[in-house]
């Protein structure tokens, strides 16, 4: 969204759990706002920055692993990069795990070379002594590699700065171009479309000898091919930087221990909730409802009609005293748990554990993260 024709829009764009919504509040301050997509559920944020004197309208798009296009959230980030609106794309990525995050920004690069790469998390990547040579992966992407620790407010002017620098250069050939198949390279040159466009349409209708489902299956697997040989040739990980990580997986996703684990942390998470909501809960509901009986001499004094006093007060007051007094409390707790659980890293890998279970209902192991939190609100209501 531009607030103004001539302001910049920038796009910020990456994986989940990388930072980037700490990119965006470092870049925005407080001047942000948030929305939806237009015909969609997906939130998005939108805020004001500036580059020097420059003001520009940063977008948050949709955080997503791939621009695949198989979840509401891929097809949102993707529709908007591919609009053009975006005049810069910043890509954050973690950098103690980018290889991962390199399928992402490839595929932006398809899309758009006028992008920067914000190596994030570079604090936690020296911690594990990983060493990321940024001048060959510049090289190797052909875009500007910023390293960033944005928590701690370091590397963002730098980044602002290469978005600037951006912005003032042409567009430039795209150097990290993803090696397909013989067979797909053929089918894009002889598209004469744009690479991401070609492949978009050759996915709806596959070439002969492939269905739409290989054909995915095998450009997906290009983007890994590329991000794991980028990652081999700038990314120096030693042996012990993922030991503790493994030995967690090895007991939290067990066959064993796993399940058992996951359901013993959410029913404490789900005590911890309920039972600490009630105390909260009777004081507000006792204080609030309380002020009705006053509530009502004031708007008796004020001259209003019986039927309008009961309508105020015994129905939308009590109704409002109640709903805050019922929902507030266990918000404030379960929230801030759950938060906890995920900047620990433990949600994800309840999504991964669930995700064959919720692969047989034709749904994703994330789905199981919301359905907690509707069991969550079920119980409680009831």
């Amino acid at each position: 969204m531009r607030a103004a024709s001539s302001t910049p829009v920038i796009a910020l764009a990456g994986n989940p759990n990388v930072g980037k919504s700490t990119v965006f509040n470092a870049l925005t301050g407080s001047r942000q706002h948030t929305g939806n997509w237009s015909g969609k559920t997906v939130a998005n944020a939108y805020g004001a920055m500036r580059c020097g004197s420059t003001p520009m309208t940063l977008v948050d798009l949709p955080g997503t692993y791939s621009l695949r296009a198989r979840s509401a959230e891929e097809r949102a980030a993707r529709d908007f990069l591919a609009s053009g609106e975006a005049d810069v794309t910043i890509l954050v990525a973690d950098a103690t795990c980018l290889e991962r995050n390199l399928i992402l920004v490839l595929q932006v690069l398809e899309i758009t070379s006028r992008a920067v790469l914000c190596l994030n998390l570079m604090d936690e990547a020296r911690r594990k002594h990983i060493h990321i040579d940024t001048r060959e992966l510049e090289h190797a992407l052909g875009i500007p590699v910023v390293p960033c620790a944005a928590r701690q407010g370091r590397g963002l002017t730098e980044l602002t700065q290469a978005v600037d620098r951006v912005l003032k250069r042409g567009s430039i050939p795209h150097a990290a171009a993803i090696r397909y198949p013989d067979m797909i390279e053929n089918a894009i040159q002889r598209s004469g479309l744009p690479r991401a466009a070609a492949l978009d349409a050759l996915v709806q209708n596959p070439p002969s000898g492939l269905t739409a489902e290989l054909l995915d299956d095998q450009i997906t697997a290009a983007a890994a091919l590329r991000a794991e040989e980028i990652a081999l040739r700038c990314v120096q990980t030693p042996g012990s930087a993922y030991a503790r990580d493994r030995q967690l997986d090895r007991i939290l996703l067990s066959r064993r221990w796993g399940v058992p684990l996951m359901l013993l942390l959410l029913a404490v998470v789900f005590y911890i909730t309920l039972s600490g909501a009630n105390v909260p809960s009777a004081w507000l509901s006792e204080h609030l409802l309380g002020l009705t009986e006053p509530l009502a001499a004031a708007l008796s004094a004020l001259g209003l009609p019986p039927v309008a006093i009961s309508l105020l007060t015994d129905g939308l007051w009590r109704v409002l005293a109640t709903v805050i007094s019922v929902m507030l409390p266990p918000m404030a707790i379960f929230f801030p748990l759950f938060t906890l659980l995920e900047d620990a890293g433990y949600l994800p890998r309840i999504a991964f554990q669930l995700d064959h279970a919720f692969q047989c209902a034709h749904a994703c192991g994330k789905q199981s993260l919301t359905m907690c939190m509707g069991a969550k609100w079920m119980r409680f209501l009831c």
